[in-house]
């Protein structure tokens, strides 16, 4: 692979795209001692990144029911190097890593049933994963007070976590000013507008622009996503719940003093305009039927964002021109996944292979060699 970067001189990287993905390998190569250049179509608060909206939860086991075992393998990594690279920023960041807690009533219990057998078969199929427990009812009041009487059985899956996505993304951007980072906000390029390794360009250049690439990834979809923030003091959750549902599966993050992001919607959709009745009146009542003391909550923010999908809902890596890494699709789990995909870079970019995507079954696309004749 053409990328690998110089072992002795730092090396000029541009970075495109300043979401979750793009900051953090800023901060990383900088930290290593490269020159950081960034462009962001938006501004400095990841406005327009699907990482500002997210819950940030950290459910490797919990998403299996939904994604291939390469991602669950990237998800455990992930929970692994968040507290690191957490502690290297500059700013505090929530992170909680209390599992995750599935409930269900009575009525939805054969979902319940056939969600409990897959992640069973999940666990036994990656034995580093802990093993779901079934809980009863006073197990569940144990576990969390605030469920005490409300549900009589559930999941816990331990060791799973959660962070706060906007902190995260705020010590980050700390992060890349105190590294010195060059960082243009307002400022859309493409890797069109670079010519890596002539001169008076960078030697290398990183495209993380998630949907922003569907000029070059064509076959990138979004996916719409929508989200409730509450503040709800009468509601004291000690982890992340979800609620299995036929038609609406939601899921409860609880944040630092009282604040509750909340979501569970998936539309096949590129559409950014702000989130409908409907959706809003779905995730409100699960939230209600869940705690009533949602209730007397405050809404802070309906938020809606889409994330860069691809047809498989896998994430990729590309290196398909001279000097540019492209990072793209990782769908519903950014957070989850993040971490393991900066090492894949890392080890791409160090040593021009990565046992880490052969781990994660994570395709590395590389430009196909010249014709001779």
């Amino acid at each position: 692979m053409s990328l690998t970067l110089p072992p002795s001189s730092p090396a000029s990287i541009t970075i495109l795209g300043a979401g979750l993905m793009g900051r953090l390998l800023g901060v990383e190569l900088a930290r290593r001692g490269h020159r950081i250049e960034l462009h962001d179509a938006a501004g400095p608060r990841a406005e327009g990144s699907a990482a500002r909206v997210a819950a940030a939860m950290l459910a490797p086991l919990a998403e299996s029911a939904v994604t291939e075992p390469g991602v669950v393998r990237m998800g455990q990594h992930a929970l692994a190097r968040w507290p690191g690279l957490i502690a290297q920023l500059p700013a505090p960041v929530y992170f909680q890593q209390e599992g995750t807690l599935i409930l269900w009533h009575r009525q939805d219990a054969s979902e319940a049933a056939w969600l409990a057998r897959k992640l069973v078969q999940t666990q036994a199929a990656i034995p580093e994963l802990p093993a779901p427990e079934a809980v009863d009812g006073a197990r569940l009041a144990q576990l969390d007070p605030g469920m005490a009487g409300r549900f009589h059985q559930g999941l816990y899956l331990p060791g799973e976590g959660q962070l706060d996505n906007r902190q995260l993304l705020d010590a980050l951007l700390q992060g890349l000013e105190q590294l010195g980072a060059r960082l243009h906000w307002h400022s859309a390029r493409t890797p069109a507008d670079f010519r890596p390794g002539t001169p008076g360009q960078p030697d290398l250049l990183l495209d993380c622009r998630g949907l922003g690439a569907r000029a070059d990834w064509r076959v990138l979809r979004g996916v719409r996503g929508e989200v409730v923030r509450l503040h709800a003091p009468g509601v004291a959750l000690a982890r992340p719940t979800r609620l299995v549902h036929p038609r609406y599966p939601i899921y409860i993050a609880p944040k630092q003093d009282h604040v509750f992001v909340i979501g569970a919607t998936e539309i096949e959709s590129d559409d950014l305009s702000p989130a409908s009745v409907r959706s809003t009146l779905e995730l409100l009542s699960a939230a209600y039927a869940v705690h009533p003391g949602f209730a007397e909550a405050r809404i802070l923010e309906l938020g809606t964002q889409c994330r860069p999908t691809l047809p498989d809902n896998l994430p990729a890596v590309r290196a398909v021109r001279p000097r540019v890494l492209e990072v793209n699709g990782l769908y519903r789990h950014g957070f989850m996944i993040a971490p393991a995909l900066l090492d894949v870079v890392l080890e791409l970019l160090e040593a021009g292979q990565s046992p880490l995507a052969r781990r994660f079954d994570l395709r590395v696309e590389e430009a196909a060699p010249a014709c001779t004749s």
